[in-house]
Order: C-alpha cells, then sequence, then structure tokens
C-alpha cells in the first residue's frame, strides 16, 4: 500500500491518501481542507472512499469539494454522524465564524467493521474521548488516528462529547495492539506505536 500525505488548512491538519498498489483503488482521509496539490492528486486517482477519524470541522471541511471531485463514499463512525450537520458540534461556528453546510454520511461504520479498498482490509478502531465517536482506521501495519494519538501527546477533551476517561482507555486498547504500527495523525508529526508506548506521557506504563 502507499500513503501520501498533505497538510494545509488553519491548524493545520494532515489529509491521507491511502491506495492499494495493486488496483489502484484509493481512500482520503480526514479531507479537513482544499488545496491544489491534493485537488491534483485526487483527480488522478481512484478515489472510492473518504474516511472519517472523527467529525470536527479542521478534518471535514474539504470533504464537499472532494466528493465532488470523485463521487467517493463517506464513511464516518455512527456515534460521530451528527456532527456532519451540527455546527456546535463540527465547532466550525467557533472556528471560522459561519456555520459549514452540512454533509451527509454515505456509510456509517462501528467498532470491528471492515471496509475494502481494493485488496486491503481497513479495520475500525471506535477510539472515543476526543469524540464521543473517535475511530482509528488500521490497516497492514499502519495507524491513522486521527486526534486520538499524537507523537508524544492525545487529544484534547474539553470539545462537546469530549472525555478525558474515555481517551485514556482508547489509548490503552491502541497500546494493547501486538506489534508495532506506523502512526499517522490528524495533525503534526508522524510516529509509531512502540515510541508512543515507551515515550508518550499519556501512555506509557
Amino acid at each position: 500500500m502507499k500513503v501520501t500525505r498533505f497538510t494545509g488548512g488553519p491548524m493545520p491538519t494532515n489529509c491521507y491518501m491511502l491506495t492499494d498498489e495493486s488496483t489502484g483503488a484509493t481512500a482520503v482521509i480526514d479531507p479537513g481542507f482544499v488545496n491544489e496539490s491534493l485537488l491534483k492528486a485526487v483527480e488522478g486517482a481512484d478515489v472510492q472512499a473518504i474516511l472519517l477519524t472523527h467529525g470536527h470541522w479542521d478534518h471535514i471541511a474539504g470533504v464537499a469539494e472532494i466528493q465532488k471531485q470523485t463521487g467517493a463514499k463517506l464513511y464516518i463512525d455512527a456515534e460521530d454522524e451528527l456532527f456532519l450537520s451540527d455546527s456546535a458540534l463540527n465547532l466550525s461556528v467557533d472556528l471560522t465564524g459561519r456555520p459549514l453546510p452540512p454533509l451527509k454520511a454515505d456509510v456509517t461504520v462501528s467498532d470491528g467493521d471492515v471496509i475494502p479498498l481494493g485488496n486491503l482490509h481497513i479495520h475500525v478502531l471506535h477510539t472515543p474521548g476526543h469524540t464521543i465517536g473517535s475511530c482509528c482506521y488500521v490497516v497492514e501495519g499502519a495507524i491513522f488516528s486521527g486526534d486520538t494519538l499524537f507523537k508524544m501527546s492525545a487529544g484534547r477533551t474539553d470539545f462537546p462529547t469530549g472525555s478525558y476517561p474515555q481517551l485514556l482507555a482508547s489509548l490503552k486498547r491502541l497500546c494493547a495492539l501486538e506489534g508495532d504500527y506506523h502512526v499517522y495523525p490528524g495533525h503534526e508529526w508522524e510516529t509509531t506505536l512502540g515510541f508512543e508506548r515507551k515515550n508518550n506521557p499519556f501512555v506509557e506504563g
């Protein structure tokens, strides 16, 4: 598989293109913005799915444009589906001063679901805490962790539906996965699960 990162927006946010190299089937993960490089990449790709790790504005603001360009289906955890149409939950009013036009999920997912992408199998891991419906996508040796796990840090829990105890439980669950994984977070730098087990103050021990 191939992973390409794009970074943009005011936060800024990491958006990823995940491609099954054997078939060309591609998913766009957390398009919280659109820019020239991202739009150019999706124009030449077989984008079949848009996967959201959660429903905050800085992770969903580019969805409508990506769907317009590709016709891809939109996936989100069922617990965060309401975020797509509620500007108070998705924080678009707080962060931009104007509500984001409502979006509609094509598919809602839950813990344990498997999303096919070409010959890849993307596993949904429900990881509440940052939001009630935050999830991670696990595929082969990679975890797309959204705002649950960052390098040496973790997602904030002071937004609507956030829960610090739930976040700690979700981090514990991630770190209990067998083996090591490359972690692609929603902001800042990539890392590995092995490194976070040893060094992240939210998960060490």
